[in-house]
């Protein structure tokens, strides 16, 4: 069974799946095979030359594009929680721009959860990790308000086409058969933690189309308006790197590394509701797992990219 939990530490490089330790979000190179290693060449003739994080040293450099860059190095784990950033006036200098803009990108990254200012230690990274539980069947937001924390959604995407071979298989339905594909971000306490690619059915088509945009959670709505309610749900869940959409989308480095649930939800009548992927960014959620030589819900699987 799967347990939940809320603590505050860094993420671990490894997670306990019953006597089994796996790297759920260790560092992937974007297409497999070797890691690669950034080489520095001098700019071209008219443009400043850029640091390692991504951001230039032009004085026109915002307060948005440092707080998305330290961002990025935060969540690739570069300034690991409990410590403290470099000082104001070095990032300051790194990044070559006035102090006050260092301060706007730090206020943001506070607001975000990610850093906190300590008097006489400077800006700390903070770290909120919550483990998530399959015990009993729950949506996303349903176990976010059990754990006291404010649930959030928006839909970035909502496009119908035909399903792939691998949706049409999940879905239990004729190959090209009509699909309807949300895009979302999701949230906690405002922080977006999470992405979620789902693909529904034909004959959910219209409810998803009728539900807002910003709902923070369809299974409530599904129930509550349509009286369409998940009874079991499969799930697999992998590690893989953030793709250049992933990237955009959650703010981070194309590449980093992304905890990855894929998830086929039934009725009780073993309908098919969605077939669906969501993709967690490190230091937000794990996944906690007991075994017993009794039973498991866990079975092993070999890797498909897919």
């Amino acid at each position: 069974m799967f347990t939940r939990s809320l603590r505050r530490s860094r993420v671990s490089s490894t997670e306990r799946i019953g006597e089994h330790r796996v790297n759920p979000v260790g560092r992937l190179p974007a297409g497999g095979g070797q890691l690669r290693t950034a080489v520095h060449r001098p700019p071209a003739r008219g443009r400043p030359a850029p640091y390692a994080g991504g951001v230039t040293t032009s004085p026109a450099t915002s307060h948005r594009q440092v707080l998305r860059d330290l961002l990025a190095r935060i969540v690739d784990g570069e300034f690991a929680a409990g410590t403290a950033l470099p000082s104001e006036t070095k990032l300051a200098e790194r990044y070559g721009v006035a102090r006050g803009t260092v301060r706007n990108a730090l206020s943001g990254l506070e607001d975000r959860g990610m850093v906190t200012p300590v008097q006489g230690a400077g800006w700390i990274v903070q770290s909120t990790l919550h483990t998530q539980s399959f015990v009993e069947l729950r949506s996303f937001a349903q176990w976010a308000r059990s754990k006291g924390m404010t649930p959030g959604g928006l839909v970035h995407t909502s496009e119908p086409g035909p399903a792939s071979a691998l949706e049409a298989r999940k879905l239990r339905v004729a190959a090209r058969s009509p699909v309807l594909r949300v895009t979302r971000t999701r949230t906690l306490d405002g922080r977006i933690v999470m992405l979620e690619r789902t693909a529904y059915p034909e004959w959910m088509m219209p409810h998803i189309s009728a539900i807002p945009a910003d709902e923070s959670s369809v299974v409530d709505v599904m129930q509550r308006e349509f009286g369409i309610t998940t009874a079991h749900a499969d799930h697999a869940i992998d590690a893989v790197p953030a793709s250049s959409a992933d990237a955009a989308l959650l703010g981070v480095r194309r590449s980093s590394p992304l905890l990855r649930v894929r998830r086929t939800s039934f009725t009780s009548g073993g309908r098919p509701i969605e077939f669906g992927e969501d993709r967690y960014l490190p230091d937000t959620v794990t996944f906690q797992v007991q075994a017993s030589s009794v039973g498991n819900t866990l079975t092993r699987g070999e890797f498909s990219a897919g």
